[in-house]
């Protein structure tokens, strides 16, 4: 049980600062992975 409190904690860490995450794993800005992120989110639409 702790295991899986300790994966969702994870995860919902990684979601709150996946711009952070993204632009250091990617090597990119801040900004430049934010407007990448943004452009995603209005072609679900």
């Amino acid at each position: 049980m702790l295991w899986l409190l300790i994966i969702v904690g994870v995860v919902v860490l990684a979601y709150v600062y996946r711009v952070q995450l993204l632009s250091k794993v990617l090597g990119q800005d801040q900004t430049r992975v934010r407007r990448m992120l943004e452009r995603r989110k209005g072609d679900r639409r």
